[in-house]
């Protein structure tokens, strides 16, 4: 399996170890994620899991959250968002946190639900990973620790949350260690079946209580009427292989799927590496970034594939980049992460987590961090709180199998906000289209049009970058950064990479090697 922190492995491994199939394990990675990627994820974020069965159906769960207010009057006044300055380098960034910016939580639910419908093992085994390191403790490392430090304008703003992450006396460390006894005891509960969501009566008046009280808007009706959608995948044909990837209302596998339909449509020019390729990779990722930016997504039209999509929709998930004295500065703090795990049996489970920047609270005792998706400008262009309450939001989020026509079935997906169309377009690419390895196409250079800039990681050659340069305004960058995404892929030949820009590991169980 391969996830964006070791103790996120570990536990689908331990889970696959002592029997339990892809799912079990998915969903023992979303709980640890929740502790040991808490700048990522969280019980309180949203996400989305493509099962691939060995025998059966593939469905997209999406449990992505929902805009809150559903059963208040209408002259409801408007909810309060917090300003939090982060500061990238030498530009600041303001970020709405607090009470009003959390959406309603769709993790847990679907946690829950993924496991109750395809999981094998108990429910209190599937949690003891990440129970163990909530109360024990869990180093976060440089990837993780680097973001945390980042956020700490929004960590500081209450006092639950800044006893997690801001020492009192110096910057959170690369070694420092987060424990989260709260969170631990919820887990517990929701092991020994004592808890079975935020919906649960008491707990649910709790967060509402805390919420409303603070300038929020989520209510009873919220948290007992959120459903998991069980969604059929937009599935199309690409260069021998069959993709199935994420569908509408989320966004991300439609322009994926558009952005490779236009590539196949258009004459192959150049090997993997020249200029004439990046520079017909980069005008396709260009004209899917006006579709999304300007007159929505429609995944079959133009696209050069045959594309199956089950219903319209949404919104975007958070990106941006901003500009200092005229030279690129991209932001790439937005939390975001993804699990990919194969089991024995031929089954995979490709999952993206999101828990927005964070909002700088917790849902009431829990110990569980709540997200600001309804913060996030990217999300809301038109202004925040102007969706009714009750809409599923959509996202950038991609979790993808691909089914080639001969070779290993692979489970990827991709962190990185508004870059993860260019990166899973990329690797893609890489693996259908000029046959490279899973490591190869993972660690090959990336590029990202936003839409100003044609944004360059290091490693690509040199003359092909000058010839980039002839058509694009080309911004390089010095190093690789996670900013260019963190795709984490495995296949059904127990063949796993993590992505090393967003601090990705991988693992397989005693017994099943590559």
């Amino acid at each position: 399996m391969a996830a964006g922190h070791q103790a996120t492995v570990d536990a689908a491994v331990e889970v696959l170890e002592d029997g339990g199939n892809a799912y079990d394990a998915a969903v023992a990675a979303g709980f640890a994620a929740a502790v040991a990627e808490p700048c990522l994820s969280s019980l309180g974020g949203g996400g989305f899991l493509l099962a691939r069965p060995a025998h059966g159906r593939p469905v997209v769960f999406d449990f992505f959250v929902d805009t809150p207010g559903r059963g208040q009057p209408q002259d409801q006044p408007a909810p309060e968002l917090t300003p939090a300055t982060v500061r990238f380098g030498s530009a600041d960034q303001v970020f709405h946190v607090g009470h009003g910016s959390v959406a309603v939580p769709g993790c847990l639910p679907g946690y829950l639900h993924v496991h109750r419908l395809l999981g094998r093992l108990p429910l209190a085994r599937i949690v003891a990973p990440a129970r163990r390191l909530a109360a024990a403790g869990v180093r976060l490392g440089p990837d993780q620790a680097a973001v945390v430090r980042l956020l700490q304008p929004i960590f500081s703003l209450t006092p639950e949350v800044r006893a997690l992450f801001v020492p009192p006396d110096r910057p959170f460390g690369d070694d420092d260690v987060v424990r989260n006894p709260q969170l631990a005891r919820f887990l517990d509960a929701i092991g020994d079946g004592d808890v079975h969501g935020f919906h649960d009566p008491s707990l649910a008046a709790a967060i509402v209580t805390q919420s409303q009280e603070h300038g929020g808007s989520l209510t009873l009706t919220d948290l007992s009427d959120y459903r998991v959608q069980e969604r059929t995948p937009l599935t199309f044909r690409h260069a021998h292989a069959t993709v199935l990837t994420n569908p509408v209302p989320s966004y991300g596998g439609s322009l994926v799927a558009r952005a490779l339909g236009l590539l196949a449509s258009r004459p192959q020019v150049g090997g993997p590496s020249s200029g004439a390729r990046l520079h017909r990779v980069a005008t396709a990722l260009a004209e899917v970034t006006a579709l999304h930016l300007g007159v929505g997504v429609d995944a079959t039209e133009g696209a050069g594939h045959d594309v199956t999509v089950s219903e319209p929709g949404a919104t975007a998930e958070a990106g941006g980049d901003e500009l200092d004295g005229g030279a690129p500065r991209p932001r790439a703090a937005r939390g975001t992460t993804h699990v990919s795990v194969a089991d024995g049996d031929g089954n995979l489970a490709a999952m993206t987590t999101s828990n927005g920047t964070g909002s700088g609270i917790t849902l009431s005792d829990t110990g569980v961090l709540a997200n600001n998706i309804m913060g996030e400008t990217d999300l809301h262009p038109g202004g925040f709180h102007r969706s009714p309450p009750g809409v599923r939001v959509g996202s950038m989020m991609a979790p993808t199998v691909v089914e080639p026509d001969r070779g290993p079935a692979v489970a990827l997906g991709s962190g990185g906000s508004e870059r993860i169309r260019s990166a899973m377009t990329q690797v893609l690419v890489a693996l259908l289209d000029d046959g490279a390895s899973l490591a190869e196409a993972i660690g090959a250079p990336r590029l990202h049009w936003d839409g100003t800039w044609l944004q360059l990681e290091p490693g690509f050659d040199p003359a092909a970058v000058a010839e980039l340069e002839r058509w694009w305004a080309v911004n390089r960058w010095p190093v690789s950064d996670l900013y260019f995404g963190g795709v984490n892929a495995v296949a059904t030949d127990g063949s796993a990479v993590g992505d090393p820009r967003r601090g990705g590991r991988t693992g397989v169980p005693r017994g099943r090697r590559p």
